[in-house]
C-alpha cells in the first residue's frame, strides 16, 4: 500500500512538473508575440515619422534635379509637368499622410494622403473617398497620377508584393490582379470580405491628352497579415454607402488629365 501511495504520489509530482513546464512554455511565447507586435507598431510608427520629417526637409530647400530633390523621390519616369507640379506643392500645407505605400519593385515609397484633388496628387497619392481607410478591413482604394508616383504600376506583375504602413501596423498585400477598364466602371471599388488594395490610375500611361481608361491593380492581404489582424465583423456600411454616391465624375479625376508631357 505504501508502495502504491509512493508511486501515486511521484506520478503526481511529475504531472505537477509537466504542467508548470507547459505554462512557463506558454508564457514565454505569449511574451515573445507580445513584444513582436509592440516591435511592430512602434515600427510603423517611426516610419510615418521619418517620412513627414523627409517631406519636411524637403521643403527647407531647393528641389534639386529634374531626377531627384531632397525628398529622395525618383523622378525618372516623370513627366517634367509633373515634376514642376509636385515641386509647387511643397510650399503648400498638407495634413499627415493616413499611411505610407511602398512597392519595393518599382523603388516606390509615397505618401498616402486623403483626397484625389489635384494638389493632393501632385503631392502623394490619394484614398479615394467611399473606400476603406488604412488600417481597417475591405478594399483601401489609393489613386495616382499616370505620370508621376503611379507610373511604374506599369511595371507590376501578378505575384509582386506592396506594402502599406500605418501608424499602427505594417501590412503586406500581393498584386492579384491588373485590369484596364473605362473610367465610369466604379465596380472595381466594390468592397470585399478579404483586405484589399486597389490602385488607380489613367491609361494608357503615355498618352497625350486626357487618357480614355484606368489602370487597375488589385493586391490581396498575404494569408500571415490577414491571419495576424484582428477580425471585425461589421459590414462596413458607411463606407459602403459613401461608395454607392461615388459617380463617374469622381473616378474622373483620379488619374492624369491635360497633355503629356
Amino acid at each position: 500500500m505504501n508502495d502504491q501511495g509512493k508511486i501515486q504520489r511521484t506520478a503526481l509530482h511529475r504531472c505537477f512538473r509537466i504542467e508548470l513546464v507547459l505554462y512557463v512554455v506558454g508564457f514565454v511565447m505569449v511574451a515573445f508575440y507580445s513584444a513582436a507586435r509592440i516591435e511592430a507598431s512602434l515600427g510603423s510608427h517611426a516610419s510615418i515619422l521619418s517620412f513627414e520629417e523627409s517631406q519636411k526637409e524637403s521643403t527647407t530647400g531647393d528641389a534639386g534635379s529634374d531626377s531627384q530633390d531632397n525628398s529622395g523621390f525618383d523622378f525618372s519616369l516623370w513627366s517634367s509637368k509633373r515634376i514642376e507640379a509636385y515641386k509647387q506643392s511643397l510650399a503648400q500645407h498638407f495634413d499627415p499622410p493616413v499611411a505610407v505605400l511602398r512597392v519595393e519593385k518599382i523603388h516606390l515609397e509615397v505618401p498616402v494622403l486623403e483626397g484625389t484633388d489635384d494638389l493632393t496628387l501632385n503631392r502623394g497619392v490619394g484614398r479615394i473617398a467611399g473606400t476603406a481607410r488604412p488600417g481597417e478591413d475591405g478594399n483601401i482604394g489609393i489613386a495616382g497620377h499616370r505620370d508621376g508616383f503611379f507610373r511604374g504600376l506599369k511595371d507590376l506583375k501578378l505575384g509582386d508584393t506592396m506594402e502599406l504602413v500605418t501608424a499602427n501596423q505594417a501590412v503586406t498585400y500581393v498584386v492579384d490582379n491588373v485590369e484596364i477598364v473605362t473610367p465610369d466602371n466604379v465596380s472595381v471599388l466594390r468592397a470585399t470580405a478579404v483586405p484589399t488594395l486597389t490602385l488607380v490610375t489613367c491609361y494608357p500611361f503615355y498618352f497625350v491628352g486626357s487618357a480614355p481608361q484606368r489602370y487597375i491593380v488589385h493586391a490581396s492581404i498575404v494569408a500571415a497579415d490577414r491571419n495576424g489582424r484582428a477580425q471585425t465583423d461589421s459590414p462596413q456600411e458607411d463606407s459602403q454607402r459613401d461608395l454607392n454616391q461615388f459617380t463617374s465624375t469622381q473616378l474622373n479625376r483620379t488619374g492624369t488629365h491635360g497633355p503629356e508631357q
